[in-house]
Order: structure tokens, then sequence, then C-alpha cells
């Protein structure tokens, strides 16, 4: 199973660039976090990534080839959509089907256990399914379709909290049982914390954290105290938000921190999760 590379990708409508030079690597058999706000460009990217629109300029490679219009290397990338790509009146049997004719070996006993987990069955249309309803029946394809690269743009849209357990739960279990890179792009970032191995940040268009998790947020530090001793601890160093509750001053960082630097006894060090770093790091944050 060969890297994904993602290389110099622009995309401009008309005046207005949605996708400014976006470079990565996808390596096999991990799972990662796709964020971005609303309007970042994940779901243009994501596009561009499985070959459904093309860039103004830059490539996709599986393997050093360019994957436009190569269909050996596309039927290694299968994106789930929001956007309902099968006929109205299709059953889901059948979405099972076109699966298996365009990527080969669709896990069919899988696709079957998953209908009950989430309370469908095979012969129910798309045209009477609820939104959460449409969304299972479409992760169903996703985590038995026989792809290297499994791309999930916000997978798990008008789901009950039940079902996103179950989604979660079934993903691991699938991604153990054929280890594969997914690629989730989502807004809740929380529940996705424990689950991402690796986190990809768009904020203005651009990628501005690419980074393992783990590492990513060893760093991600929140400096308490009274506000004089605060400024002098974390002078120097990357700090993307404040907060002042009665005489005691926040920092959250996002930084090294130098183990001859002395901490004074009135100031506390604690780490903060991945939501709160996203909302700091699109929020006016630098990095």
């Amino acid at each position: 199973m060969d890297q994904l590379i993602v290389k110099n990708i622009v995309k401009k409508y008309h005046r207005q660039t949605v996708l400014d030079n976006i470079s990565f690597t996808l390596e096999p058999a991990k799972i990662y976090g796709l964020l971005g706000r609303n309007g970042a460009g994940k779901t243009t990217l994501l596009n561009i990534m499985s070959n459904r629109i093309f860039p103004t300029s830059g490539e996709v490679q599986i393997g050093n080839e360019d994957v436009n219009n190569n269909d050996d290397l596309l039927s290694k990338i299968f994106l789930m959509s929001e956007i309902n790509l099968y006929p109205r009146h299709m059953k889901i049997s059948q979405t099972f089907d076109l699966a298996d004719a365009a990527y080969n070996n669709f896990d069919y006993d899988l696709a079957h256990r998953l209908l009950k987990v989430f309370g469908l069955n095979d012969r129910m249309k798309i045209t009477n399914l609820s939104t959460g309803q449409r969304t299972a029946s479409k992760l169903i394809v996703a985590l038995a379709v026989n792809a290297d690269y499994v791309l999930l743009d916000e997978p798990i849209l008008g789901l009950d909290a039940n079902h996103r357990d179950s989604f979660y739960k079934e993903l691991v279990k699938t991604y153990q049982e054929r280890p594969r890179t997914f690629v989730l792009s989502t807004h809740l970032i929380e529940e996705n914390q424990q689950l991402v191995e690796h986190v990809l940040i768009m904020d203005q268009h651009r990628i501005i954290i690419n980074e393992d998790t783990e590492g990513l947020l060893a760093k991600a530090y929140a400096i308490s105290g009274p506000e004089k001793m605060v400024d002098e601890y974390t002078a120097g160093l990357k700090v993307l938000k404040t907060e002042m509750m009665g005489n005691i001053k926040t920092a959250y960082l996002l930084d090294r921190l130098d183990e001859q630097r002395v901490i004074p006894d009135q100031v506390k060090i604690g780490h903060y999760d991945l939501q709160h770093l996203f909302i700091y790091l699109t929020n006016g944050g630098e990095y």
C-alpha cells in the first residue's frame, strides 16, 4: 500500500482561492482527522483527492503516479460525501452492488451485520430514509468497501448519540481487522480526539497543522496563576489565547516548555484538548 501524496494543490473559482498551495502525505493504515471551519475548503479538497473535481494546479499521487483519470489508482480511494449520488428510488442493497462493481470484493457480510447495528434493512429505498438513516447507509458502504483510502466527509451528519458511538466502535473494529487509511472530516472534534492518530487543521484555505495528535497535544499547555507571574513565565512562548478570571490569568500555549524554565509556586501547568486547540488556532491564533 503506497502513500497518498497531495502536492501543491491550488483551487480557484474565478478570483476566489478555495485551496491555497495544499501539500501533505497520507500514510498507509492510519486514521486522520481533517479539521476546519465551514468554508475552509475541506470538502473541495476531498473531492479533488477522489478525482470528482480537478485542481487549478497541483496533483494527487499514489506511489508517485498521478491519480487523475487513472482507474487503477482511483479504485484505491473511496469518498463518502454529504451529497447523495444515488438515484432516489435505489434500494440500499443496490448501493452495495454498485460498490462491489466499482471496487470489487465488497464485504457483504460486514454490510449486513452493520444494517442490524443501525436498524436498517437492505430493501429500504434511499428516498424513504431520514437524514440519519441515509448517513448510516452510506457509512455501511464506506466501512465495507474494498479501498485503501476511505475519505469520510461529515460522516456523522444526522446520527443520534447511540449511532455515533456505534460508528466509532465499528470503524475501530474494521480498521483493526483490515488496516487501511481513514480521513474523517468533521466538526465534532471532541468525540474524535481519541480516535484520530494524526491531525490536519485547515484555516484560511491552507493547512496550518499537520502533526500526530499525541505530539501536538503534548505542546498544548494551559498556564494559570497571578497575571504578572503568568506573563513572565510565558514570555517568548507561542500564546494562542488568554483569559482572566478575577486576578487569575490563564494562557493557552502551543509550544514546547524548556525544562530549565523555573515554574513559580503560584503558577499551575496543565493541558487542554484538541477541540479547544482547534478553536484557538482558527479564531485569530497564530502558528
